[in-house]
C-alpha cells in the first residue's frame, strides 16, 4: 500500500489567490502606496500562481502515483485562482475607470468658486487673498489647486 501526499501547494495557492484578492478590498486601500497601485497585491498573485504550478506539476507527475482525484482538484483550484485573478484585474484597473465623474467639480482651466480654508497655522486663508496678495511684486496669475484624500 503506498502513502498518498497532501497536495498541499495547490491548496495554498488557492488560499493565496483569495488572500490576495480581498487583501486589496479590506486591507490594502486604506493606504496610499498600495491603493493607487496595488502592488502588493500582484505580488501576492505571483506568489499563488508559483504555488499553482508547482502543485499542478505534483499533481500530473507521472512518476508519482497521485489519485485521480488529486489531478481534478488541482485543475479546479487553478481555473478558480485564474478567475479570482482575472476579477481582481477587472473591478481594480478596468471597471475603476469607468466610475462616473463629477460634474459639479472644478475642470482644469476652469475658475474654482471662492472658498476659505485654514493654514497649517489655524489662520483662515480665501482664494481671492491669495489671487490678490502679490507675491515677488507681482499679482499673481493664477493658483493652483491640489485635491487629495487626507485621513485626520
Amino acid at each position: 500500500m503506498s502513502i498518498r501526499k497532501f497536495n498541499w501547494p495547490i491548496w495554498a495557492g488557492f488560499l493565496l489567490s483569495l488572500i490576495a484578492f480581498l487583501s486589496y478590498f479590506l486591507v490594502f486601500v486604506w493606504f496610499p502606496v498600495t491603493r493607487d497601485f496595488p502592488w502588493a497585491n500582484l505580488l501576492l498573485f505571483v506568489l499563488a500562481a508559483a504555488l499553482l504550478l508547482v502543485g499542478l506539476r505534483r499533481a500530473f507527475s507521472s512518476e508519482r502515483s497521485h489519485p485521480r482525484r488529486s489531478k481534478i482538484a488541482g485543475t479546479i483550484l487553478a481555473t478558480l485562482s485564474v478567475a479570482v485573478f482575472a476579477f481582481f484585474i477587472l473591478s481594480t484597473f478596468i471597471l475603476a475607470r469607468r466610475l462616473p465623474a463629477s460634474h459639479s467639480a472644478p475642470q482644469v482651466g476652469q475658475t474654482a468658486p471662492d472658498f476659505t480654508l485654514s493654514d497649517t497655522n489655524d489662520k483662515p486663508v480665501s482664494l481671492s487673498e491669495l489671487l490678490t496678495s502679490p507675491v515677488n511684486g507681482k499679482a499673481p496669475r493664477g493658483v493652483l489647486l491640489v485635491f487629495y484624500r487626507g485621513y485626520w
